[in-house]
Order: C-alpha cells, then structure tokens, then sequence
C-alpha cells in the first residue's frame, strides 16, 4: 500500500512497500510533487536522488521504504527511511565496478547529506538537501 501524506503543500510523505517497481513508483510520485510546486527545474537530479536512496533501501531492506520531500525557504529536503539501522558510506568504486555510485552521486549533488538513526534503533533515514535554484 501507498500512502501519501500532505502537509499544506510543503511537505509530501510516502510509505511503499519493499518490492520490485517502488523506485519507479516513487520516481513518478517526486516528479508529479515537483510539477505540483513548481520545481520541474528540480526534477532531473532530485529524481536520480530518489532513485538511488529507494534502490539502496530496496537492496537492503525487508521491510516498508519511507520518502518525504520537504520544501523549504531555498532547499527541497530529501528523506528515504527503511527499517534497517546501518548508513550508508560513500566509497570509491573501480572504474568497472557496477555498483557503488549512489552516495558518491548524493553527496556531490546536494548541499548537505547525512542519516539519522532512529533513538529506538528500529530503522534509519538518509537524507540530502537540494538548493532551490533561483528563477
């Protein structure tokens, strides 16, 4: 099941279950918001940002993905949650390496990036600040 939660138009939640065809899902779901806010400039890398976090929690966790997009005064926040309580790490992959890139790419892309562990060790969130380009 989807769940969309609205908060008057700043911020945007899903919760997806963890399966085959929720990245394109949420990928669809951030460029309707997007469309919606009037952020379509945004589009292109905050959807490879989705993409990315989603297909890592996919990778590696069993249980409900969470996405948030939250809009700010400049910034677009975004935050991918799944039950599983380890980070993870920017790495540097050989150049024939088919994996590796995600956090690399995050972290080039956004202004600030980072993961909360939940207190109750029950899951964690990662998270990425887009700037808002200015019109």
């Amino acid at each position: 099941m989807i769940v969309l939660i609205d908060t008057e138009g700043v911020c945007a939640e899903w919760t997806f279950p963890a399966e085959p065809g929720v990245a394109r899902r949420a990928r669809d779901l951030t460029r309707e918001r997007l469309t919606d806010w009037g952020l379509a400039a945004m589009t292109d890398v905050t959807i490879l940002v989705v993409s990315e976090l989603v297909t890592n929690s996919l990778r590696y966790a069993h249980g409900p993905i969470g996405l948030r997009l939250s809009r700010r005064r400049d910034s677009l926040f975004v935050e991918v949650s799944d039950p599983v309580t380890q980070g993870p790490r920017e790495r540097r992959p050989h150049h024939d390496e088919e994996r590796g890139r995600g956090i690399r790419l995050l972290s080039r892309q956004s202004r600030n990036w980072g993961t909360s562990v939940d207190p109750a060790r029950t899951g964690k969130t990662v998270w990425c600040e887009l700037p808002i380009p200015v019109v």
